[in-house]
């Protein structure tokens, strides 16, 4: 891959709350523009206007399927997945309360903070684990526990994985390159790929979390893996192997616009790897129920959205390898 240097993407003036949240701009290109202005647009959540809703879908969707993984991960009966990064020890069920527990972090300086969103553990180390969390008030308040305390070196001490977790709303077999064969791209240098265009599960890796989360990882002495769940299966990908395919330029950067629930656009550099370089992760044996949902504002403006609940997910025989291969 070229040495050109890639521009960091971070936005540091967008509200933490909102940079969790942001959509793709080709996620929300189904909006009803056809049927003109709608008063949706006009509402407010104390005060953040929220222009669809598909910024509340998304956070009903990564906190479905966080947790179905999570869910999968202790159905195994060996191992189970604990949250561990802010976006995964936030509340998963009232937007309200998600938004002040940014809001929290952000007033104690720790809304930038970037550790991985999940640790799996064995399962025999479950009752340490539960009392050490217990030690610390719940899993809501690791994020404002500093790494080097006693407790947090002892969960960290017995984590075999950590997991950073991404999420689409597609149906993967759907897609339509889903089974379309890797070949030769000119513009990858010959190297094995994709058109452009191609429509196709990626995993997703932000150039931004790229520093943070490989620091993480060499400090800790702890795997990451990237797991992104799409509706129907996930797949999975380790930190250590995308870096490799990124410095073989079998996967280029690409420039993507983002907009947060305020409204703002902001552009971010992201790597999509192709499912054709991961594991499969887990496929989903029970689908949710997409139950019709809404939020009322104090002025009675309404913005209705649909809540993912229920619903299952299997891991696959090659994660439970992978589980079992750990030291």
């Amino acid at each position: 891959m070229s040495s050109k240097k890639i521009p960091h993407s971070r936005t540091p003036s967008l509200p933490p709350f909102e940079d969790v949240l942001l959509v793709a701009a080709e996620d929300i290109q189904f909006s009803l523009e056809s049927m003109g202005p709608s008063p949706w647009a006009n509402f407010w959540l104390n005060p953040r206007r929220l222009r669809g809703s598909d910024f509340l879908m998304r956070w009903s969707q990564g906190a479905w399927s966080e947790e179905r993984l999570s869910q999968a991960v202790h159905s195994t009966g060996q191992y189970f997945a604990l949250p561990y990064g802010p976006s995964g020890t936030a509340p998963d069920n009232d937007v309200r309360a998600f938004e002040l527990y940014f809001e929290r972090l952000e007033k104690a300086g720790l809304s930038r903070m970037k550790r991985p969103d999940l640790l799996i553990f064995r399962a025999q180390d479950r009752d340490e684990i539960n009392e050490v969390v217990d030690g610390l008030h719940g899993i809501p308040e690791l994020p404002f526990t500093p790494e080097n305390h006693p407790s947090m070196q002892i969960l960290l001490s017995k984590a075999i994985l950590a997991v950073e977790c991404e999420n689409s709303l597609w149906r993967a077999k759907q897609m339509p390159d889903y089974h379309t064969p890797l070949t030769p791209q000119k513009r990858l240098g010959g190297r094995l790929g994709l058109k452009k265009t191609a429509v196709l599960p990626t995993i997703i890796i932000k150039e931004e979390d790229r520093k943070p989360l490989k620091s993480w990882q060499r400090k800790h002495k702890i795997p990451i893996h990237i797991w992104h769940a799409f509706f129907d299966e996930a797949f999975g990908i380790a930190l250590a192997r995308a870096e490799r395919l990124f410095a073989r330029g079998d996967i280029a950067p690409t420039e993507q616009i983002f907009q947060a629930p305020g409204g703002a656009t902001t552009k971010k550099i992201i790597y999509k790897i192709y499912y054709h370089h991961a594991y499969p992760l887990a496929q989903t044996i029970a689908e949710p129920a997409l139950v019709a949902d809404s939020i009322t504002d104090k002025n009675g403006h309404i913005l209705p959205y649909v809540r993912f609940e229920g619903g299952q997910f299997q891991l696959s025989p090659e994660v439970r390898a992978l589980l079992d291969s750990l030291p």
